[in-house]
């Protein structure tokens, strides 16, 4: 059947203004203390109150709120959960932390008037602990008055904060967005955000008043030239390059479309704190004076737009601002040319964005005319996210980590093609080139955006592999051919095969799979002759992984992968009518070898070896590991070589077998035994109090009363003396992997605990919660978090079948949020029966294949 689009639903309005914004309902459930078993972050009773997941934020949890606004590689600035600005970072790299004075304000005439930044309380955290805290945060905002309470919620990607003060007779709403809807790569790759204002006259009088938004030039640089000027509705923040940064040229506008505002683009030039104190009285006095732009002398530090207000008793006032800005350039070149060659492409990395728009008037004047269709789209893409039926600590944690698209840790460059950093570190982007292994885990694009993740394996296919199917796994930016000067990824690499797989399984196009079959052949070959080199079935020379070193000998987690790989190889060498009876006599050998030699009887492990290999020895090989000192090789000649896991119970032990499930290639390994290895990590690796955990390695991602997934225990003893670096570290996107093949397996109760165990430490008192880091800020590894839709629901469409799977592992009725290369829409069970209903596009399906839970 065909199923079309419903006509979108109208947006829902959250009653943020009718009642106090301290009334907080009960929503969903709530964290591990009133959980049963609830694998939380610190023990029952720890902490006073707990926020309800998916719920809103407020009190404590305010505290390290900052919600990612703006497009995919188009720069990002944040709403903290006060209403501030934060994170500003739109040249091409992260800017974390940074806060540029701009805000939002509000005078109420009378006697005397009523000033406000249109924020909450500014959180205890900036008093003292940031940079240069010593001198006093002079130029910050936070010395100015502002609304005693507030409340965030977050509908992705929409984000909503209500303010209210006892001494105001206003109540305040900011909703925030920015351009996003699945299926459309382009329209959510825009350099736009929006602040929606609503002012409401909560008193039993007329008021009338002044908003007000201010900015000082925030994109002025040292030693560059910078202006003020007027665009219709507002005004343009302009900052040259220098001679040594001519990259760094960038504009920033601000615009309103409310008949009645004025700017004023002269702000006072003077010394010291001059601009902002004369802007202020501005604020309290309750200026609407529009001033011109600076044409003699000094460069005017900043802009004001005022726009008047009366409203009578229970009115409300809406004023949208529309913020979007241009930075065409960038310094960015990444990764090693091959020695002797001529350079090829263009020099420097340039994003999309800058291939569309010629300059800041055209991208602002696109974000005017476009911008109800943008809402209308962004509003279509929410109300089918939202509509699902999931247990909120699922939906909080998928939602959260969407926000990881807005982030710079992902790039597009200006032929659209998509290129992404791992993470982000505080000023520069953290370990370059769409890491193979890392973006494995990531299950969020290839469904919201097949197109884009399809370039993902082109890049890999075409451009990061050689003659012999060596694969770089990190690409160079901009993207062209690399230097092949390291290891290849096992796990990277052999991920890729499922990938492509999955790419054709979701687009169905069979012409885009057969114009990479060869390069996929000779790439998996590659594998195989480089790690398998006596066709056993089990990797055994040493090979890399994304724990940044290789592990030598046969091991679950890698093993998986490349049963997973030989796997699909075989599934689409047939259906392109090039059968590999080698790939799947591999894998039948590899599957018996696996479940024999590497089963404890409980789960997978790892049989250390490094004598006997063509590798030879490991104080030798070109590796991460570094130099073997004198006291390593005697532990060498005991142990083996450093950083491996032997015995232990690896979180991501069978990990190709979850990439297999969740890309559709099946099943690789025995049910049971897949099972059992879930089970086991779930038992020995997740603890709900690491105050006892030794961990010299990275603590931050947990530790203390709080819990977490450790990445390798070893509970039946032969932990090594060095075991690989990570081992003793918590991972979010570990947590979600395993969590999603906890429910894939029928253990929903048990991933669920997971879940929660990560979302209590991200719940805003001491970490972001979106934000959840590893190698940096918005780490990849995190959107596998999608990947527990499909854990719970079994909901999948295959566009090369036709077929929609609908194989829930909760019983009853449930909505489910489901996105393809052609449409989206909501999927699960209706009446004991499977439903379909598409919101957006178009969805063919001619049979539902329906399993509804034993």
């Amino acid at each position: 059947m065909a199923t079309r689009s419903q006509k979108p639903r109208s947006p829902r309005r959250r009653a943020f203004l009718a009642g106090s914004v301290a009334a907080v309902g009960a929503l969903g459930t709530v964290g591990p203390a009133a959980a049963k078993d609830g694998g939380g972050s610190e023990p029952a009773g720890e902490r006073a109150s707990r926020r309800a997941y998916d719920g809103p934020y407020e009190g404590e949890t305010l505290s390290r709120v900052a919600f990612p606004l703006g497009g995919m590689g188009a720069g990002m600035l944040c709403l903290e959960g006060t209403g501030a600005l934060s994170h500003v970072s739109l040249r091409h790299q992260p800017n974390v932390f940074n806060e540029p004075c701009v805000f939002a304000a509000v005078c109420v005439k009378g006697e005397p008037n009523l000033a406000r930044v249109v924020e909450g309380p500014v959180p205890s955290w900036k008093r003292f602990g940031l940079k240069d805290s010593g001198n006093g945060g002079g130029g910050a905002t936070w010395g100015l008055p502002r609304f005693r309470r507030a409340r965030f919620e977050a509908r992705f990607p929409f984000a909503t904060v209500a303010l209210e003060d006892p001494d105001l007779p206003l109540k305040a709403e900011i909703e925030a967005w920015s351009p996003f809807e699945a299926g459309d790569p382009d329209g959510s790759s825009l350099p736009f955000a929006a602040l929606e204002y609503r002012l409401r006259n909560s008193s039993s009088r007329a008021l009338t008043g002044v908003f007000s938004w201010n900015a000082r030039n925030l994109m002025a640089v040292e030693k560059g030239e910078r202006a003020v000027r007027a665009v219709p509705g507002g005004f343009v923040l302009w900052g040259s390059g220098t001679k040594d940064a001519p990259w760094d040229e960038g504009s920033f506008c601000v615009r309103t479309s409310d008949p009645d505002a004025k700017a004023n683009l002269a702000w006072f030039r003077g010394g010291w704190f001059d601009d902002l104190t004369l802007a202020w009285k501005d604020v309290e006095q309750a200026t609407c004076e529009g001033r011109a732009a600076v044409l003699e002398g000094p460069p005017s530090p900043g802009a004001t737009l005022f726009v008047p207000f009366a409203l009578s008793p229970g009115a409300t006032k809406a004023i949208v601002v529309q913020l979007s800005w241009y930075v065409g350039s960038s310094h960015l070149r990444e990764g090693d040319d091959p020695e002797d060659d001529e350079p090829v492409g263009e020099r420097r990395y340039r994003p999309w964005y800058a291939a569309r728009f010629s300059g800041i008037e055209e991208a602002s004047e696109h974000w005017r005319t476009s911008y109800a269709e943008r809402r209308a789209s962004a509003v279509r893409f929410a109300d089918c996210f939202h509509d699902q039926t999931l247990p909120p600590e699922v939906m909080e944690a998928v939602a959260a980590n969407l926000t990881i698209l807005k982030s710079p840790t992902v790039m597009r460059q200006a032929d659209g093609r998509l290129w992404s950093w791992e993470g982000c570190g505080d000023s520069s982007g953290c370990c370059h080139g769409s890491c193979t292994h890392v973006w494995n885990y990531a299950q969020a694009v290839p469904h919201l955006f097949p197109s884009l993740e399809r370039t993902l394996r082109e890049t890999e296919f075409r451009v990061s592999q050689d003659a012999r199917g060596h694969q770089t796994f990190r690409a160079a930016l901009p993207i062209r051919p690399p230097a092949h000067d390291f290891h290849a990824a096992a796990d990277g690499q052999l991920g890729g095969v499922m990938k492509v797989y999955r790419e054709w399984r979701i687009s169905g196009d069979t012409a885009w799979l057969r114009g990479l079959w060869s390069s996929v052949k000779t790439s998996l070959d590659y594998c195989i002759a480089t790690w398998d080199p006596r066709h056993t079935g089990a990797l055994e020379e040493p090979h890399h992984n994304t724990y940044d070193i290789e592990f030598w000998g046969p091991d679950g987690m890698c093993t998986s992968f490349y049963l997973g790989a030989l796997r699909a190889a075989a599934l689409m060498g047939r259906a392109l009518g090039d059968p590999v009876p080698a790939y799947e006599q591999l894998l039948e050998m590899g599957r018996r070898r696996m479940e024999a030699e590497l089963w404890n009887g409980e789960y997978f492990v790892q049989k250390v070896q490094w004598k006997g290999l063509r590798a030879g020895s490991p104080q030798d090989a070109k590796s991460m590991v570094g130099e073997y000192s004198p006291e390593a090789r005697a532990l060498l000649d005991q142990e083996g070589p450093k950083y491996q896991y032997g015995e232990g119970c690896l979180s991501d032990g069978v990990l190709g077998a979850w990439m297999a499930a969740v890309c559709g290639v099946g099943e690789v390994l025995d049910r049971e035994k897949t099972a059992s290895h879930l089970r086991a990590v779930h038992r020995h690796n997740l603890k709900k109090d690491l105050s006892a955990h030794v961990n010299p390695q990275r603590p931050t991602f947990a530790f203390g009363a709080e819990g977490g997934l450790l990445l390798c225990t070893w509970p039946r003893g032969g932990a090594l003396t060095l075991p690989f670096v990570y081992s003793n570290e918590v991972w979010t996107g570990i947590e979600y992997q395993v969590a999603s093949h906890l429910m894939l397996a029928g253990m929903v109760e048990e991933g669920l605990e997971i879940v929660r165990a990560c979302r209590d430490r991200y719940d805003g008192r001491d970490r972001n919660p979106f934000d959840e880091y590893e190698c940096g800020h918005w780490y990849a590894r995190a959107l596998s978090s999608y990947g527990l839709i499909q854990g719970l629901t079994g909901v999948r469409y295959d566009a090369v079948e036709r077929v929609l799977y609908v194989e829930p592992r909760i019983a009853g009725d449930f909505r489910s949020f489901l996105s393809t290369a052609t449409g989206y829409g909501t999927a699960g069970v209706r009446s004991g029966k499977p439903f379909l209903d598409v919101r957006s596009g178009r969805i063919d399906v001619v049979r539902t294949e329906y399993r509804p839970r034993a």
